[in-house]
C-alpha cells in the first residue's frame, strides 16, 4: 500500500504576495527569500537526506488550488506517484486526470471529501524517500 512519506510543502493563496510573505517573515521568523517569496525549511531528522526541505510558498489567486475559496494546499511527498494515484482511483477518490513533470519532480492531485485539493509530489531523486 502506498503511503505519504512526509510534507513537501504548504502553499497559501495571497492578495498581496509581498505583504503576506513579509508578515510570515517578520512575525513568525520564516526565512522568506524575496527572489521567489517563499521559504525552504530544512528537515533535520536522521531519516532525511541533507539538503531536504519543506517548502512554504505563496500563490496568486488561481485555479491551482481547486476551489475558489481554498486558501491553503498541502503538498505530500510520495515514493511512487503513479501507484498512489492508481490506489486513490481504485478507492473511488476524486483524482485529477493530469500529472505534471518538471525539474522539481512529478505532481498529481486528489480532492478530499470536503472539496480541498491536495497535491502529491514524487521528487526527482527517489533516494530521498528511501
Amino acid at each position: 500500500m502506498e503511503r505519504v512519506l512526509g510534507v513537501g510543502g504548504i502553499f497559501i493563496r495571497f492578495e498581496d504576495r509581498e505583504a503576506l510573505s513579509r508578515w510570515y517573515r517578520d512575525n513568525l521568523g520564516l526565512p522568506v527569500d524575496e527572489a521567489w517569496w517563499g521559504a525552504a525549511l530544512p528537515l533535520k531528522t536522521d531519516r532525511e537526506r541533507a539538503g531536504a526541505a519543506v517548502v512554504w510558498g505563496s500563490f496568486a489567486d488561481s485555479a491551482y488550488f481547486g476551489r475558489d475559496d481554498q486558501v491553503f494546499m498541502v503538498n505530500f511527498r510520495v515514493h511512487d506517484l503513479d501507484a498512489m494515484l492508481k490506489q486513490l482511483r481504485e478507492s473511488g477518490c476524486d483524482v485529477l486526470d493530469k500529472v505534471e513533470a518538471n525539474d522539481f519532480g512529478r505532481f498529481g492531485w486528489v480532492t478530499d471529501p470536503e472539496g480541498n485539493r491536495v497535491e502529491l509530489w514524487q521528487p526527482p531523486d527517489t533516494a530521498l524517500q528511501g
